[in-house]
């Protein structure tokens, strides 16, 4: 059995995922046409889908026998036992506004999970990237969680659903953990909130509605820079590991009472 190339594997997710990134910002003053999936709030623009398919396109060229997942629509079963997890433009509604919050995430995923990952945040020109085991890095400089950090002095990211009843039970876990924490940030990508983690630019990353192509790359990142990720309701917990436990217990307490 051939081992797999895995700094190959990541060039190319990198490579890839800076194309789009450029492509989108070429595209920031014209998104093209906006239409929206799962509510009136939840926004899909021609310039995603526009990246997703530069980015199927650019994977299918090298690696034609691998798998595809992609938010837009993206679905190709593959015979390597690899599949490409994408996500085009990670923060839409940041990007139609202008705020330069928003990624491009592209993962390679095994029958183990994320074996390498990339988010590329082309407003800041950053690059995070993971290979598992061999840790995470932003523009090649090594990445580390905060640690030891205590529950009352956290600093939490966390995003929300499009779904209003889905808000409303996540807006009464917030009121129930901000007093217990220093504060709480929603940057609105939830692939730059866990390289965030990984940076130490935050504490810890919640949320409970997100699908794989969200979080697939970014956790990758946030786990090979010491962070402990864990799977919650639909979506993850990521914290340093003196923070994981009590901050795990007191979500679980605010999802029962909410």
């Amino acid at each position: 059995m051939v081992a797999l190339d895995t700094s190959a594997l990541l060039d190319l997710a990198v490579e890839v995922a800076t194309a789009a990134g450029n492509e989108l910002l070429s595209r920031r003053d014209d998104a093209g046409q906006v239409d929206h999936k799962s509510s009136a709030t939840d926004p899909v623009s021609e310039a995603d889908r526009a990246a997703e398919r530069r980015i199927t396109e650019a994977l299918s060229s090298a690696r034609p026998d691998d798998g595809l997942l992609g938010e837009e629509g993206a679905d190709r079963h593959g015979s390597t036992g690899l599949r490409w997890v994408i996500d085009p433009l990670d923060g839409t509604v940041n990007y139609l506004y202008g705020i330069p919050a928003w990624s491009v995430s592209i993962a390679c995923e095994d029958e183990h999970g994320a074996l390498v990952g990339a988010v590329i945040d082309p407003s800041r020109q950053e690059t995070f990237s993971a290979v598992r085991h061999q840790g995470a890095s932003r523009n090649g400089q090594p990445l580390r969680v905060n640690e030891p950090v205590e529950l009352a002095g956290a600093l939490l990211a966390t995003g929300f659903s499009y779904d209003s009843e889905i808000r409303r039970r996540q807006a009464a876990t917030l009121a129930f953990l901000l007093p217990q924490v220093r504060d709480i940030r929603r940057i609105g990508s939830a692939a730059l909130d866990l390289c965030a983690v990984a940076a130490g630019r935050v504490d810890a990353y919640y949320e409970d509605t997100t699908a794989r192509w969200d979080w697939a790359a970014g956790a990758l990142v946030a786990t090979e820079a010491g962070a402990v990720v864990t799977p919650l309701a639909s979506g993850l917990l990521a914290a340093g590991p003196s923070l994981h436990t009590g901050l795990s217990a007191l979500l679980a307490e605010a999802q029962a009472r909410a």
